[in-house]
């Protein structure tokens, strides 16, 4: 992706939407559901984002300015899909290897949880979130979410 600059990594029992996302010149959403209605697979859509290169650079701030952030109106704002802090409440907000994970709930798509990670120079959010029709639990959310994470990892050593 991004002309080799990042691979994305794609967990197993999920598939790529290619009419779906985008890919700029410099950044790039792609978005992941379940490849086939299995119970095996929880009914979850993947999005991840990336940005620009060099825009990993904020996370040099670290996990208290970054939660600081997140849990401004701006930072609120920018969680938000409608681009709106009132919709959006932080539940929680945490750190697990270099990724930093907020667990919010957006009033347009729910209870759910996200990552923003560094790779590669690039600043990648990922989040996993259910459909309006088929809810996925903040447990199952974080699950899919350590999964996502973990395929990033394997896909850019």
């Amino acid at each position: 992706m991004l002309n080799g600059a990042l691979n994305v990594g794609v967990p197993p029992g999920y598939c790529v939407d290619n009419s779906a996302g985008r890919v700029g010149p410099d950044n790039a959403v792609v978005l992941m559901g379940r490849c086939q209605n299995t119970g095996q697979t929880a009914p979850a859509l993947i999005s991840v984002s990336v940005g620009q290169g060099g825009s990993a650079g904020v996370m040099i701030a670290g996990g208290a300015a970054l939660a600081a952030f997140f849990t401004s109106d701006q930072g609120r704002a920018t969680l938000s899909r409608e681009g709106r802090a009132s919709d959006v409440q932080v539940i929680e907000v945490s750190s697990a290897d270099n990724a930093f994970l907020i667990h919010l709930i957006d009033r347009s798509v729910g209870e759910h949880w996200r990552a923003v990670i560094g790779v590669a120079g690039r600043l990648v959010t990922i989040s996993a979130t259910g459909t309006e029709t088929v809810p996925l639990p903040p447990a199952e959310s974080r699950k899919v979410l350590d999964l996502a994470l973990t395929a990033l990892a394997r896909a850019n050593p």
